[in-house]
């Protein structure tokens, strides 16, 4: 008999159905509702709710239903795959670029390429606004650059984005960074998608 191949969500939510809840939930830092028989983890400060019985992904914030249907594929699966694959390791508190990622060169290639300049020409004289959708999204501000944010897309994959001014000589910029124990939790290809839904929601 051949075997069946999976897609990728097929996949991805196989991984999260074989575990047990309690060990994804010590993995990954998020609940489990035994009744309801849903994982809830906070991404963005959203409330995700994941039923891998009924293979559904939803919220009930208005933020949140735009991270599942207002952002193309790039969050769902990424929820999925961290679920599936994210280890009880504590955050490092140093931080790496995307592109200094094992494969990162996959952030400098064509449609890859974070839109990092948008959301320089957003913010970067409007760091009142930056800080506000960051509060918005749960963030925390931080003392990089002329100005930081701190989100977290998943509870144990925080991201920094960072703004600085322009000038006269230069226009002003937009860096993101990882923390250096993301590859621990996730994919390079998944480590994209979170960058990408990162950046999409900010702006």
């Amino acid at each position: 008999m051949a075997e069946k191949v999976l897609s990728v969500d097929q996949l991805a939510w196989a991984m999260v159905a074989e575990k047990e809840p309690a060990i994804i939930c010590k993995q990954a830092d998020v609940t489990y509702d035994f009744q309801a028989q849903k994982f809830l983890m906070q991404c963005f400060g959203q409330g995700i709710f994941v039923n891998p019985s009924s293979y559904t992904i939803a919220s009930e914030s208005l933020l949140g239903e735009k991270l599942l249907h207002g952002l193309g594929y790039f969050f769902d699966l990424a929820a999925l795959w961290y679920l599936g694959t994210a280890k009880n390791v504590p955050t490092s508190g140093r931080m790496i670029s995307p592109a200094s990622l094992n494969g990162g060169e996959i952030f400098q290639r064509g449609t890859h390429v974070l839109p990092l300049h948008q959301i320089a020409a957003k913010y970067g004289s409007d760091f009142e606004g930056f800080y506000k959708r960051g509060e918005e999204l749960g963030g925390q501000q931080m003392g990089y650059g002329d100005a930081s944010l701190r989100l977290y897309p998943f509870p144990r994959v925080p991201v920094t984005m960072i703004l600085w001014r322009g000038d006269e000589e230069f226009p002003a910029r937009a860096d993101m960074f990882f923390d250096t124990t993301c590859e621990k939790h996730l994919p390079t290809d998944v480590i994209w998608s979170t960058a990408m839904t990162s950046a999409l929601i900010i702006l």
